[in-house]
């Protein structure tokens, strides 16, 4: 594929002509419910292998997956078989240094979004915040100190602004129940994974912290409104925004982080309903090239950054499986990049250091663009 941005095709078709199924449309919002239980049991068919990406496939490794493909080895992993720090390995010192260069003007943009009750959630997740009380406790002292703390009830990794853990996503290999064929990240399996008070392997606090470049794509920008749920952006898409930004595929480089907007997040706290009922994202084709580009790390401003529901209706959230699972890719989930956008800066420093729970599937955080 070419490297040249600059001279990337215009896109060979307005997404906005694409018909997916209405947001009422039974079948496919039936789908979409039980692909919370789906997410870690349907397969994708076959696996990649791009010249940045994980150890070769042993094909004589294989099982039927319920989607009817076949599921191939991908692991180990390049940074070898006991690794769990997947692709932010990538963030060396010489990575910092490298990364740093791009800091001109000293500007910070916050790109998380503001934790409340109400926001929009996946599924039956939950997010409650509680003082008791008022002052928590006090006075103390002659000089009557006070204070408050506050109870949090929430999945806490896997809530508003959220950073995707390489133990959050997996894949049945296997029979149903077998916990030794149920693979994650470096073929870790879910009977050496799993745990009641928190992930055995894999938890958050493997993961390093981020300091790298990042580029982010405006999709909706470059089709001049906001895509629809279950389109999916095709890479010509991506090339297109590329060019109408200035900027060369070229620049992304392994460790790089790369995100998508797609104008979903205006929906955010406006009509929460329809932002979770499905969304526009990427889909296999562009996995493959942020797996060839060597990227640590994908996101984007809607709940999953991948197109749902798939145009594959067989297929429950494989870009997760493929990125997450397979490569060590992380993904970042319901950013804002309005402030970034008005700006006109789309490369930047990423900086995120995923709160170290141990044996939590994911992080809070609040990410931050520095340019």
């Amino acid at each position: 594929m070419s490297d040249d941005a600059q001279g990337g095709p215009a896109p060979e078709q307005d997404p906005s002509q694409q018909t997916p199924q209405a947001e009422g449309d039974s079948p496919r919002r039936d789908f979409f419910r039980s692909a919370v239980a789906a997410v870690g049991v349907i397969g994708v068919a076959g696996a990649l292998h791009g010249k940045y990406g994980s150890a070769p496939l042993i094909a004589s490794a294989q099982a039927q997956t319920p989607a009817g493909g076949v599921q191939r080895q991908w692991w180990p992993s390049r940074w070898g078989p006991n690794d769990e720090a997947g692709a932010s390995n990538w963030i060396t010192p010489e990575k910092v240094l490298d990364a740093s260069k791009w800091i001109r003007d000293g500007r910070i943009f916050r790109i998380g979004r503001v934790y409340e009750q109400g926001m929009p959630m996946f599924g039956a997740r939950a997010y409650s915040l509680r003082i008791p009380g008022g002052p928590t406790g006090g006075p103390f002292g002659d000089n009557k100190l006070i204070y408050n703390d506050e109870f949090l009830a929430a999945e806490v990794g896997q809530s508003g602004t959220q950073f995707d853990g390489l133990g959050h996503i997996g894949l049945q290999m296997g029979p149903d129940g077998d916990k030794n064929q149920m693979r994650y990240y470096n073929g870790f399996t879910e009977q050496q994974v799993g745990g009641a008070y928190g992930l055995q392997k894999l938890g958050i606090e493997k993961v390093k912290p981020f300091f790298t470049r990042g580029h982010l794509i405006d999709v909706e920008g470059a089709r001049g409104a906001m895509w629809e749920a279950g389109q999916e952006i095709k890479l010509d898409w991506i090339r297109n925004a590329l060019q109408k930004q200035g900027m060369n595929e070229a620049d992304i480089k392994p460790g790089d982080a790369v995100f998508f907007n797609t104008g979903w997040g205006k929906l955010w706290m406006k009509n929460n309903d329809r932002f979770v009922a499905g969304e526009p994202g990427i889909g296999m084709e562009v996995a493959r090239w942020c797996i060839e580009k060597g990227v640590s790390l994908t996101g984007a401003d809607s709940w999953a950054t991948e197109v749902v529901p798939n145009p594959d209706p067989k297929l429950a959230f494989p870009v997760h499986a493929e990125l997450i699972t397979k490569h060590g890719i992380f993904n970042h989930e319901n950013l804002q990049f309005d402030e970034l956008i008005a700006a006109k800066k789309y490369q930047f420093v990423y900086i995120f250091s995923p709160a170290p729970m141990k044996g939590a599937t994911g992080s809070n955080g609040g990410p931050i663009a520095v340019t």
